[in-house]
């Protein structure tokens, strides 16, 4: 098999600052799965995996990295914002219906990745 069982083909791939963290934010906000965490010689976490929902987000720690930005479709969009929030995410964007049909909102985690967390309204 060409990927491990259960991941799809495309992932998304965030150079953190703080992987542990960024791991700890998505439990917390996203209900996410911790997969596999490798850690680098010399400490810190070299490579680290977790899914939400369907879709698996790798991460690797720069203390520098670049900017991030991933787009989340959940059920309950309001309460993973809400829990998203809580767990220590400055808001960029409160949650507003939007012209493309979203309800829509954006979360800025403690490592600097923005998080815009949406559902579909009801038409």
């Amino acid at each position: 098999m060409h990927k491990p069982q259960g991941y799809p083909d495309v992932s998304a791939y965030l150079i953190v600052p703080d992987a542990a963290a960024v791991l700890d934010f998505c439990a917390a906000a996203f209900n996410a799965d911790r997969l596999r965490v490798i850690a680098r010689d010399g400490g810190g976490i070299l490579h680290a995996e977790c899914r939400i929902g369907d879709s698996v987000v790798m991460m690797g720690e720069m203390p520098d990295g670049p900017d991030a930005h991933l787009h989340l479709y959940l059920a309950d969009a309001e309460a993973a914002f809400d829990r998203a929030v809580a767990a220590g995410a400055e808001i960029v964007q409160p949650m507003q219906s939007q012209d493309d049909g979203d309800l829509r909102g954006g979360v800025r985690d403690t490592s600097g990745t923005t998080w815009w967390i949406a559902r579909q309204e009801e038409a």
